[in-house]
């Protein structure tokens, strides 16, 4: 894909990826994956820190993540001196009492959980409703078949949506086990990591595809 001009074929897969993810997920941009779902997670974290200039340090995480996600976020974290703390989504109103607080600078959940329950769309809500009321960020990472069926968590209130494109029937890649998906509301378009296919025109006035935003992000301290 760093040859447009002789990768057109595989651009398009790319953008059609893409399409498929924002449809799902219910956000207006995705990108072209991440590594995987565990690494997505702590992109979803530090995309949340940065957005607050590493004034909130603090990151709650649904207790029912995937094991493997909640130690990648965790050894993210130590580094940056980012706390992380765990919520049990089924005890709402304590959950709700963690989440308001200005310090919290986002909220990772499950949907569905690694034990396959799901959080109800109402719960959700009201989890982004209290968020952003101090202009925190929810994250959920999902799964693509799931969300077949289940309400997109972006009608729910989400900023980021993300999760493993296993599901889709993806082999296995040198790169990683499992490409990621990662999508986000309009504003944070210019803070998403990974690359973004874009359609444009060549000198010809003939339609092109391209990569028009290539993005790493980088904690700030």
């Amino acid at each position: 894909p760093y040859q447009p001009e002789i990768s057109q074929g595989r651009l398009e897969s790319l953008l059609n990826f893409q399409t498929v993810i924002s449809d799902l997920t219910g956000l207006p941009v995705s990108n072209a994956s991440l590594l995987d779902e565990g690494t997505a997670a702590a992109e979803a974290m530090l995309l949340s820190y940065n957005f607050h200039r590493a004034k909130r340090p603090k990151f709650v995480i649904d207790s029912k993540s995937h094991p493997q996600t909640k130690s990648v976020v965790y050894t993210r974290a130590l580094p940056l001196g980012i706390e992380v703390s765990e919520i049990d989504t089924r005890n709402v109103e304590n959950s709700l009492k963690v989440l308001d607080d200005k310090a919290v600078c986002g909220c990772l959940l499950q949907y569905p959980a690694t034990d396959g329950s799901i959080v109800a769309p109402e719960t959700l809500t009201q989890f982004a409703e209290v968020l952003h009321q101090h202009k925190s960020l929810l994250s959920v990472a999902s799964d693509p078949l799931a969300l077949t069926l289940l309400k997109a968590p972006g009608h729910l209130g989400a900023d980021i949506v993300l999760g493993s494109s296993q599901r889709f029937g993806v082999p296995l890649g040198y790169g990683g086990p499992h490409a990621a998906f990662f999508a986000v509301q309009e504003h944070l378009n210019r803070r998403i990591p990974g690359r973004i296919v874009g359609v444009s025109k060549d000198r010809l006035g003939n339609v092109a595809l391209r990569l028009s935003l290539i993005h790493i992000s980088e904690p700030t301290r």
